[in-house]
């Protein structure tokens, strides 16, 4: 996994790649190359095979949501008064709008888990159930 560094927060508007601050070529960075892409398909299944326009869609997909999560991001840490990305920004961001916590990064706290609450369908649905399978 790639380091996590700082990155300026002057622009929010949508970017096509991400440069760190402290680096003097202007050269983009990107998030998943082609061949990183080909080695977690190779990790996931020996026999599978993504056609050419397969791979760019993935690959776009997965610069568009970086760009989001970064543009949300610097969004949070504007708010904050900041003018770094820092963790917290990154995954309150991802929390909120993707529902999406990612461990390792931040607190070590326990997440607790969240439990859906029943509807009242459902009761009546899951007493239908029962009552059928009590006949029996």
């Amino acid at each position: 996994m790639a380091a996590v560094q700082n990155v300026s927060v002057t622009n929010t508007t949508h970017m096509k790649s991400v440069a760190p601050q402290n680096t003097s070529s202007s050269e983009p960075i990107q998030v998943l190359t082609k061949q990183r892409l080909h080695d977690l398909v190779r990790e996931t299944d020996q026999t599978l095979n993504l056609e050419e326009e397969v791979e760019e869609i993935i690959l776009s997909y997965v610069d568009e949501f970086v760009d989001r999560v970064l543009n949300g991001a610097s969004m949070i840490a504007k708010n904050r008064h900041a003018n770094t990305i820092e963790v917290k920004d990154v995954q309150q961001f991802l929390n909120r709008n993707y529902n999406m916590w990612v461990p390792g990064f931040g607190t070590d706290e326990l997440k607790p888990y969240k439990r859906s609450l029943t509807t009242e369908a459902h009761k009546q649905r899951l007493a239908l159930i029962r009552k059928t399978l009590k006949k029996y």
